[in-house]
């Protein structure tokens, strides 16, 4: 039987990368995002991945989804006959601002995107996995080193990827009885849109302002295909991958 996959924020960055490389060991992957263009993109880009799309394996389909919209998240999980892998990838920062500056509106931007939209896509997801014969399947979670440790500036990201390690925890430990499991990867300075100002000098703790090293996003889709691909009696419940050399153990 054919895997089912989902990669939220599919439409660029990581997202593309992990859609792209389930699509080449032949999951069925429909990529999610609120920007159609892009999400064509990746569609188009799949079509030059070795055998994808032969004899209908590999396949990658298109939605455009708000993951923080919870009706349309339950519309778009019921129109699936069943899926075996969630990557909830989709994410979004907030322009750079120490506490007291924090707008409520990009507060809850981030938190209803990063969290809420994950936990509303991981409940579809596991209800779908419980009724769906054989039931069980997987969860991974795009989390961050903000997970860990802040960022200064960062209030409203470190907050929701913090809360994203409780909702991993959560639905591993629900999932257990029914061959469900969910892990989490926590990312640092994977290359993407959202981590070209590292390049030109961030923000660090002690006030001063550095360039910071990244790596190849495609590291981080190899690891997902890595842990897609193991049997649900086996858990990763987190996996940190980051640029080697960027300031983590001494942040803060």
């Amino acid at each position: 039987m054919q895997k089912v996959a989902v990669v939220t924020g599919g439409g660029s960055g990581l997202g593309r990368e992990m859609a792209l490389a389930l699509a080449a060991v032949g999951f069925q992957v429909t990529v999610t995002g609120r920007t159609e263009t892009r999400l064509r993109e990746t569609a188009a880009a799949a079509e030059g991945v070795a055998g994808v799309g032969a004899a209908g394996v590999g396949e990658v389909r298109t939605a455009v989804l708000d993951v923080a919209d919870g009706s349309a998240v339950s519309a778009f999980f019921q129109s699936l006959d069943r899926i075996d892998l969630l990557v909830n990838n989709a994410g979004t920062g907030s322009p750079a601002a120490a506490v007291q500056d924090v707008t409520d509106e990009d507060w809850r931007q981030v938190i209803d995107t990063n969290l809420t939209g994950s936990f509303l896509c991981a409940r579809e997801a596991f209800a779908l996995m419980l009724r769906q014969d054989p039931k069980g399947g997987r969860i991974i979670n795009n989390g961050s080193i903000s997970a860990h440790v802040p960022r200064p500036h960062g209030i409203a990201y470190t907050a929701s990827k913090h809360a994203i390690s409780g909702l991993t925890k959560g639905l591993e430990l629900e999932g257990r009885a029914h061959g469900i499991t969910c892990g989490q990867i926590d990312i640092g300075n994977a290359a993407t849109s959202m981590t070209a100002r590292m390049s030109q000098g961030v923000l660090q703790p002690d006030g001063s302002t550095a360039v910071e090293p990244t790596f190849d996003p495609r590291v981080v889709a190899d690891f997902v295909v890595q842990i897609a691909q193991l049997p649900t009696t086996v858990a990763v419940p987190t996996l940190t991958v980051m640029a080697a050399g960027m300031p983590y153990a001494g942040r803060g």
